[in-house]
């Protein structure tokens, strides 16, 4: 499957990418609002629910398990030997763990840089450090490199700075982009080594990865140095993440081999039997595990799964099969610039706090806050497609 010849773009892929990454914005902008009904906000650790905010991320790495096998195929239509692509695969990790790393720890410093002040440095490392700088040659490619270098030596300078202050780099959680690093890690690496093979691999290691999830979380697990290497706990993040992020690799395969023989309907038929199924393991698991992003319990990937699943499919019938994308083209930068989009609200927000900028008090609360929030995202949007058609964009 590795040289598999399937290189059309999949409009579902990047819908469901931009429309997650537009509500991401929009979630992460609303704590904080008062008058705000409570299923819209994150559940409590201990609470049996799922607010709306509880599948956002969920369906982003839903739809970064859906990238692997394109990124994977993509590098070796271009020639890339396999060494080639784990070392890609390599440095894609190192740089989402970095980052994640950063923004977790992004804080500022007590009695030293303010967060404000640390978070436009480090918005600034970024984008020197990754930024997508045209292929040039002489003086200029001297001073992209120079570029790149000043990027890394001012991510680094914030580290040391930090800990000269006493407040070193903690891995914590990994932060949000650090989480997704280590899924993607364990996706791609399961992908080129395995799944790759063939599609009845791919379901086997989705399986696999599926159980893990769910021996990793049962409420009594055996002790042992045996029972860890069994369900390899010791991987960093958690394996109800890296599932969903498999669950989206096996769709896309499942959906490269229904293009591939025209077989559109059946496969958004599969998509929804595959919905069904999960729907059904979650009534299962209920009893057994409460529904909870924090505790990334089996009942709530199993929800989130049957929920990503069922949108696929529709978003795959609307868009590639009716001819519909162009109706997401006003947040098509959210998905074909996640990355730029992503970082900006860290540039933000610290911007709006250096400039005292404030809003009314009637946008604090309610519909009204919730409409600001939507426009926030939007903005957001908006303002990555605009550096995008400057050349400025983030690409690991």
């Amino acid at each position: 499957m590795k040289n598999q010849a399937f290189s059309q773009r999949i409009a579902a892929v990047d819908v469901l990418r931009a429309l997650t990454m537009f509500l991401m914005l929009f979630v992460n902008d609303i704590p904080g609002l008062r008058d705000v009904p409570h299923w819209l906000f994150h559940a409590r650790a201990d609470e049996d629910m799922m607010g709306f905010s509880d599948t956002i991320f969920p369906a982003f790495l839903f739809c970064m398990g859906m990238a692997v096998p394109l990124a994977v195929q993509a590098r070796y239509r271009k020639g890339d030997s396999t060494l080639q692509v784990a070392g890609h695969l390599f440095w894609r990790t190192l740089a989402l763990v970095v980052m994640g790393l950063f923004t977790l720890n992004a804080g500022g410093v007590e009695g030293g840089l303010s967060y404000e002040w640390f978070s436009v440095l480090m918005v600034a490392g970024f984008f020197l450090t990754w930024a997508v700088y045209p292929k040039a040659a002489g003086g200029r490619k001297m001073l992209y490199t120079t570029m790149k270098a000043a990027g890394v030596t001012l991510l680094l300078f914030l580290v040391i700075y930090r800990d000269v202050h006493g407040s070193p780099f903690e891995t914590g959680w990994w932060g949000i982009l650090g989480l997704i690093g280590w899924t993607y890690a364990v996706c791609a690496v399961v992908y080129l080594f395995f799944a790759s093979k063939s599609l009845p691999h791919a379901l086997a290691a989705w399986a696999a990865v599926v159980l893990l999830a769910v021996l990793n979380h049962l409420h009594e697990p055996p002790q042992g140095f045996a029972w860890q290497v069994l369900t390899l706990s010791f991987v960093p993040g958690d394996w109800t993440l890296h599932a969903l992020g498999m669950s989206g690799l096996v769709a896309t395969l499942l959906m490269q081999r229904h293009a591939a023989r025209r077989q559109s309907a059946r496969f958004i038929l599969l998509m929804v039997a595959l919905g069904l199924a999960m729907l059904g393991l979650a009534l299962l698991c209920h009893p057994h595990w409460i529904i909870s992003k924090i505790q990334a319990t089996p009942t709530w990937l199993f929800y989130c799964l049957a929920l990503n699943f069922s949108l696929f499919a529709f978003l795959y019938w609307l868009t590639d099969t009716e001819g519909k994308a162009s109706w997401f083209r006003l947040i098509k930068p959210a998905g074909t610039a996640t990355l730029t989009c992503y970082v900006l609200p860290y540039l933000w927000y610290p911007l709006e706090s250096l400039l005292g900028v404030h809003y009314p008090a009637v946008l604090d609360a309610g519909v009204p806050g919730l409409l600001k929030s939507l426009a926030f995202a939007l903005v957001i949007v908006l303002l990555t497609g605009v550096l995008v058609k400057m050349k400025v964009k983030l690409k690991i």
